[in-house]
């Protein structure tokens, strides 16, 4: 191991790194004097009490309660229950207090809904993996991105989302995949706006129509995917979006 002169000339996160992958080599502790040069940083804090003392480090929980992202995997995998008093921090952010919620509360955590609720994102996940049923007073918030809103009809809701086909329609790319995954078929009401776009269309025909579409061919021929769209070998290929 590098000399505490050599250390000392280290920043605090190079440090601390090469402290605790020397524990790790020799999976013991390391001396008080070294460990309280690790605790500072909240990742190796983390790392440290996971691998190594395999059990909380007090002396390192205000450090790595600064990091929402080593908070959560603390009270995760060393904890392994709730963490009260990081639970102040966690709480103002959506997307850690969607994970928290999901795997360590597993059940609503009810305090934390007015946050999780203004993110599209984590609104959907939260709905699917906690509520695990339509969370009503977050659709207005997840019809915001269509890409969500999809998954919610597809995941959520199991079946057509009638107040978001509006929305979902004037985007060409989501209403493909609505059709494919949530329809299941043809979805003529949103056919005027995904034939206009020229790689939409092109997926359409092959994943829904399953054949040439005719009312499309013109905007399709006048863009780089016609010559996809001609090619008998792209109709049976693998699609990125195939589940």
């Amino acid at each position: 191991m590098k000399s505490l002169d050599e250390l000392l000339q280290m920043d605090e996160y190079e440090r601390a790194r090469c402290l605790y992958h020397k524990a790790k080599n020799s999976n013991k502790r390391l001396d008080p004097e070294y460990e309280k040069m690790i605790k500072v940083s909240p990742k190796y804090a983390y790392h440290y009490s996971f691998n190594i003392i395999k059990n909380r480090w007090s002396e390192a929980e205000p450090y790595i309660i600064k990091n929402l992202k080593y908070t959560y995997f603390y009270a995760r995998d060393v904890i392994k229950n709730r963490w009260k008093e990081a639970e102040k921090f966690i709480i103002k952010n959506p997307e850690y207090a969607y994970y928290y919620a999901r795997d360590i509360i597993g059940e609503r955590w009810i305090e934390a809904e007015p946050i999780i609720i203004k993110d599209p994102e984590c609104a959907y996940y939260y709905a699917r993996d906690v509520i695990e049923k339509r969370w009503i007073e977050a659709e207005p918030i997840i019809i915001k991105d269509l890409g969500y809103a999809v998954e919610y009809a597809e995941d959520v809701i199991n079946g057509r989302w009638f107040e978001a086909e509006p929305h979902i329609m004037k985007d060409p790319c989501a209403s493909v995949w609505y059709a494919q995954y949530v329809i299941k078929g043809r979805w003529k009401e949103a056919e005027p706006h995904i034939m206009k776009d020229p790689w939409s269309a092109t997926l359409y025909a092959r994943n829904i129509i399953h054949n040439r579409w005719p009312e499309a061919e013109s905007y399709i021929k006048n863009s780089i995917h016609w010559k996809t769209y001609n090619d008998p070998q792209w109709w049976v290929s693998y699609w990125w979006g195939d589940k």
